[in-house]
């Protein structure tokens, strides 16, 4: 895990300290609201990763005034996506895994911010699978933190903490809320005084039940499930082909975010002379010799887990012509350069011009199955589709290449 302090708790100065873990949503503001009510100190804890990210937690820490430490804990969720002992929620969800990781850690960092116990936002019964009172204790059996976890909200309907016998809570001040009705803490909000607070969400993309298929397409195409996989099927339409992974963007926004994100050996592939898309082509066995040196064997073919069809993987023949406008994409601005040059090769302002043989760039690249198939998806999701015949540029590490197409080439998408 890797720990920033948006900002650093202060020297310990009053007689408790609850390590809250903070979503920035409304339970957990009121469970460090009832805490400070009893002059505990409060320190703001929480945590992001591909599938959730912090910035609610700290736009919520810098209005309340706590302090905040953020845990990225990327590395460690995806092992738990994976491989979860307790199985998923609805979706792609390893809730209880994910909710005893967390407060493992948080148990882990009590002695380096002087936190005398952890204190979560959790409601009995408020989620079925994941907060009914079997489930929280397993969470504290997780964690290895046995009597050191304090949920203020529910806290009467819990056994007794540590903090409580220690004098360091009054119980009698804690409360019982139960279930899934949010009136009690929308009583509590308006005695608090919180004029904004987001409503009631997971914030987790595992939840999300398209992320969530395009998760499970991307472990069964790969075989696990890799950063800059997961960061890559966040955008767009994704399909699965058996030598690569592609994904097409929606609009002009979706466009810049592709060309930002995509990885060096990326292939992007977008419109020759016509506004369109731009598509990023992942191919399996390159990924596979960027992260750990070794090629991976092929995958079954995959569907379309966003917008409409099933992916084919039929190569379809098509004329080749090239060209190199300066190597875009290297440096800093990276994916500002290739959202330009994207842009330019759309307009029609950057020309390609015949080549063949070995100044194609790429050997092979032209020729790969989800080359061709991103190729025949740009046009397809754009007005060239109307055409009898059409263009795709195909840009790999700063050449620009061009494959022209048949309508009856990208007829099975309409």
């Amino acid at each position: 895990m890797e720990i920033v302090e948006i900002k650093k708790p202060e020297e310990k100065r009053k007689k408790a300290r609850a390590l809250l873990l903070f979503s920035g949503g409304l339970d957990s503001i009121l469970a460090g609201k009832l805490l400070e009510e009893q002059d505990i100190e409060i320190v703001a804890l929480t945590f992001r990763s591909q599938f959730f990210g912090a910035g609610q937690a700290i736009r919520a820490a810098g209005e309340l005034g706590w302090p905040l430490v953020v845990v990225d804990i990327s590395r460690e969720q995806i092992e738990i996506v994976e491989n979860p002992g307790y199985g998923y929620g609805r979706q792609l969800n390893p809730c209880i895994d994910c909710h005893g990781q967390m407060v493992r850690m948080a148990g882990q960092l009590l002695k380096r911010y002087q936190a005398d116990f952890v204190a979560t936002g959790e409601v009995v019964g408020e989620r079925p699978k994941s907060q009914n009172r079997q489930a929280l204790a397993l969470v504290e059996k997780l964690a290895g933190i046995k009597g050191l976890v304090l949920r203020p909200l529910s806290a009467k309907l819990l056994p007794v903490t540590i903090p409580e016998e220690k004098g360091l809570v009054d119980r009698e001040r804690l409360l019982d809320i139960i279930g899934r009705s949010r009136k009690k803490q929308l009583e509590l909000a308006e005695k608090y005084r919180l004029k904004e607070y987001p409503a009631p969400a997971g914030g987790c993309l595992l939840t999300d039940p398209n992320f969530a298929a395009r998760a499970r397409q991307l472990m069964k195409w790969r075989g696990k499930l890799l950063p800059e996989d997961v960061e890559l099927i966040k955008t767009g339409r994704v399909f699965f082909e058996p030598d690569g992974l592609i994904v097409v963007g929606r609009d002009e926004q979706e466009n810049e975010k592709i060309a930002g994100i995509a990885g060096e050996t990326d292939i992007l592939v977008t419109t020759a002379g016509v506004k369109g898309p731009l598509a990023a082509v992942r191919l399996k066995e390159a990924s596979a010799l960027r992260v750990d040196g070794r090629v991976e064997s092929g995958g079954d073919r995959g569907t379309e887990t966003a917008g409409s069809g099933e992916v084919g993987s039929e190569n379809r023949s098509g004329t080749g012509r090239s060209t190199q406008p300066g190597q875009a994409g290297e440096g800093s601005g990276r994916g500002t350069d290739l959202a330009r040059l994207v842009r330019q090769i759309q307009d029609g302002t950057t020309g390609l011009q015949e080549e063949s043989g070995p100044e194609i760039p790429g050997p092979g690249i032209l020729s790969r199955g989800a080359v061709r198939e991103a190729c025949l998806l740009v046009i397809r999701y754009s007005r060239a589709r109307e055409k009898e015949r059409a263009s795709a540029a195909v840009i790999n590490q700063g050449m620009v290449s061009s494959l022209d197409f048949e309508q009856a080439d990208w007829k099975k998408y309409l």
